[in-house]
């Protein structure tokens, strides 16, 4: 079935020509996880196609995190569509003593708009510790991240604005729009969340938050697990995936039909698996959670490792280290991290 490499080569006519749609927001939902470090100086904006010509100078166009984003990157580079879309104030920040992951990138549209695109998780281990926080912390630190960035890059242009992401991406999206300023909010046309966790119980009941609903479009897979984290109140819209499972989560598996994505209907093991994770939550306290987590990454810490990557290239040396460290925990910690896990199970 088509996907977004197939749209890509039907639908490449200028935007000034045939308006936005939902596949461009995917499109460049997954422009923000591009290695544009290095690339875009400071306040500097520079197209798409320039971007990538210099990102081939450095050698650096190998660095992404799937290998669908080798070949999307070249093909919207040279593309009408996109080719020529100013891309500017590109950052990429790691903290992680904050326990902190955040990027971003904004995209100048010829239809005279700026996408602001949030990146998700990327392959670091704060990237992932970060998401998890947010099942007992209401507020985390990309989260302000993504607030202070929407504002300024309304500061910086009059351009009507499209907010958007994938996975933790789709979230901070949201969350910024909810809670950026009013005069920034003046200029949101439409918020994306793509496959995105939702939020706390006082997030969602919060005035900010309400405030944005009627412009947030919320597209998640048949099978999502990702996307139905936490509340969700907005609309959301069932995509078809060639993939199963938690593989559905992949952008490059959803299916597309000219310039909308193909619907369809949850499925029950979707149903089965947000029940359970919403009944654990429910079971297990923000602080046990807290702890747990907490513990859970002190063990992986223990290997050293920075990235996913690392962990999986000397994965039988980084088990036995994990192991070796659970084994010295506290028989008190040990029966918490045992607790908690049967509770999920």
């Amino acid at each position: 079935m088509a996907n977004i490499f197939d749209y890509m080569k039907w639908r490449d006519i200028s935007l000034k020509k045939v308006e936005f749609n939902e596949v461009d927001n995917l499109i460049l939902s997954r422009l923000s996880y591009f290695p544009f470090d290095g690339v875009i100086g400071e306040n500097e904006e520079i197209t798409l196609k320039e971007a990538y010509e210099r990102t081939k100078t450095l050698g650096t166009t190998g660095r992404t995190l799937q290998a669908e984003d080798i070949e999307l990157y070249p093909m919207l580079a040279k593309s009408v569509r996109f080719g020529k879309c100013m891309v500017t104030n590109f950052v990429n920040i790691i903290e992680p003593e904050l326990e902190k992951q955040f990027s971003a990138i904004t995209v100048i549209l010829p239809d005279d708009t700026i996408y602001v695109s949030f990146r998700g998780t990327d392959n670091t281990i704060i990237g992932w510790k970060e998401d998890f926080n947010m099942s007992f912390s209401d507020l985390v630190p990309s989260q302000v991240d993504s607030v202070e960035y929407l504002d300024n890059v309304s500061k910086k242009y009059d351009n009507k604005l499209r907010v958007g992401g994938h996975s933790k991406g789709g979230n901070l999206a949201v969350y910024a729009s909810a809670f950026c300023k009013p005069e920034t909010k003046k200029k949101i046309i439409e918020v994306y969340n793509n496959d995105g966790p939702g939020f706390s119980d006082k997030v969602v009941e919060s005035m900010e938050y309400k405030s944005i609903l009627s412009k947030v479009h919320t597209y998640i897979p048949q099978t999502s697990i990702i996307g139905r984290l936490l509340e969700h109140k907005e609309k959301t819209t069932i995509v078809k995936s060639t993939q199963r499972g938690i593989m559905q989560h992949d952008l490059y598996t959803w299916e597309v039909l000219g310039d909308k994505f193909i619907r369809a209907k949850q499925t029950n093991s979707s149903n089965i698996i947000d029940s359970a994770i919403t009944n654990w939550l429910k079971e297990i306290s923000p602080k046990q959670r807290e702890e747990f987590i907490d513990t859970w990454f002190e063990i992986l810490n223990s290997t050293k490792v920075k990235t996913v990557n690392e962990f999986s290239s000397s994965w039988f040396k980084n088990v036995a280290t994990m192991i070796k460290t659970y084994s010295n925990l506290s028989p008190e910690t040990r029966k918490m991290m045992t607790k908690t896990l049967k509770a999920l199970i």
